[in-house]
């Protein structure tokens, strides 16, 4: 027995080695993950037919995700929407400035309307397919439909949880050990190219690594707008996997917290070998001191660009919400970033309130595999005219339009705190203006 588990060891570490840690580490690939791609998505389409025609044997109702929400609504203003609603009560227009009672239906209506399409809740759940991929997570018609339906997904579970999780957990142990040793070690050489170019080829091999171990398939387009040194790149935030998607194909300097456990050790290798900006705790809150040392970053020309994700939290893979305009009032240049995974192989995205790290890790580590693509668009500028605000959305919108995302003014806060009096107050004062006046 014990003969047979070491060279079950030692013929899972040479594979390993052969054809995942080697190629990683030069950055070529044999397609064996392609392949693995395709075949899945043969199997999730037969899977799906088989559901629907089982479901319409058996006349159960099938569940369809709505996309465009439940409400249609049109872009009218306050006034115009009340006048409407006096003409039809009353048949009288707003022809002097007065309180109806009529108008509280408007305020009614806008309420229900929000609670019933709540714009902000239903980003942060995990997103519906209409296609099952086997995994029971994101879809509601899982249920008992065909004897060898179930034997086919008891046959991937124990595919996932028996071969795959064990393959990958590996594969992220190897990735971040070389990580905090190649750092560590790079970072007692002195400053100069042998270390930077040392520092860059050990980040980019460790992630890499990383990567493999989510069995992650990366589409890289318009990689000639790569962020370059003394710029920010800004991305929309889908989970904490992010980083490693860009970092596979870049060399950043990454701004964040500093942890403590694992992730402190970790950053405090990292920071060793490349000029990363971490914050404690009481700094983070000190919005002037934070834009202080980023903008000192900026302004040297030889330092890597810094990776912010301004939204500040993680949404569901389908918008991208408010971005704090904290990075935008530096004045440097910006390399904005879309992402968008394809939720078929695996649900990328991290609702934080619900799981834990190591849950969330968990999950994604029995998942089929993770694919996405990535949108280098080209550098942008603050123009003159315009303020720190007015230029986040700019990009944002870039961003959003790119990945073909939901484009949300929405602050993504609102995921844990309540909507702020100032929201309230504006429709007051709109009210307030029109039955009084300016």
């Amino acid at each position: 027995v014990v003969n047979l588990l070491g060279i079950s060891i030692t013929v899972l570490f040479t594979l390993l080695l052969v054809f995942i840690i080697v190629p990683a580490i030069f950055g070529v690939s044999f397609g064996i993950r392609k392949v693995y791609m395709k075949t899945l998505l043969k199997i999730f389409q037969w899977a799906t037919l088989r559901i629907e025609r089982g479901a319409k044997e058996k006349n159960h109702p099938l569940y369809k995700p709505y996309v465009n929400g439940i409400i249609a609504k049109e872009p009218t203003s306050l006034e115009e929407e009340i006048k409407e609603i006096r003409r039809s009560g009353s048949g009288k227009a707003l022809d002097t400035p007065e309180f109806e009672l009529s108008d509280i239906f408007y305020f009614c209506r806008k309420g229900i309307e929000t609670i019933m399409d709540d714009e902000v809740t239903k980003r942060f759940s995990a997103e519906e397919l209409e296609s099952w991929n086997l995994l029971s997570r994101t879809n509601y018609n899982f249920q008992y439909i065909s004897l060898r339906l179930t034997v086919l997904w008891g046959l991937g579970v124990l595919i996932r949880y028996c071969f795959l999780l064990p393959l990958r957990i590996a594969l992220a142990f190897t990735g971040i050990s070389l990580l905090v040793t190649g750092t560590t070690v790079v970072g007692y050489l002195p400053n100069g190219r042998c270390k930077e170019f040392l520092s860059k080829h050990v980040h980019l091999m460790c992630y890499r690594i990383c990567v493999r171990a989510l069995t992650a398939i990366i589409t890289y387009h318009d990689r000639e707008n790569r962020p370059r040194n003394g710029g920010i790149c800004v991305a929309n935030h889908t989970s904490p996997i992010d980083v490693i998607i860009l970092a596979s194909d870049g060399y950043y300097a990454m701004v964040g917290q500093i942890h403590g456990g694992l992730m402190g050790v970790i950053q405090r290798a990292m920071v060793k070998a490349c000029p990363h900006v971490w914050f404690e705790r009481s700094e983070v809150k000190d919005r002037h001191l934070v834009a202080k040392r980023l903008t000192e970053h900026v302004q040297d020309k030889s330092k890597l660009p810094i990776l912010i994700f301004p939204e500040g939290t993680c949404i569901n893979n389908t918008s991208v919400m408010m971005f704090k305009k904290g990075s935008f009032e530096i004045g440097a240049t910006v390399y904005p970033v879309a992402i968008k995974y394809d939720p078929q192989f695996g649900d990328a995205f991290w609702n934080s309130s619900k799981y834990g790290m190591v849950t969330y890790l968990l999950r994604m580590m029995t998942s089929w595999a993770i694919v996405c693509s990535v949108w280098y668009l080209p550098p942008m500028t603050r123009q003159p005219e315009e303020d720190a605000v007015q230029f986040a959305n700019r990009v944002k919108s870039a961003i959003a339009r790119q990945g073909g995302l939901v484009d949300l003014l929405w602050d993504g806060g609102l995921k844990r705190e309540k909507v702020k009096d100032t929201f309230k107050e504006e429709q007051q004062k709109l009210y307030s203006k029109m039955i009084v006046g300016n």
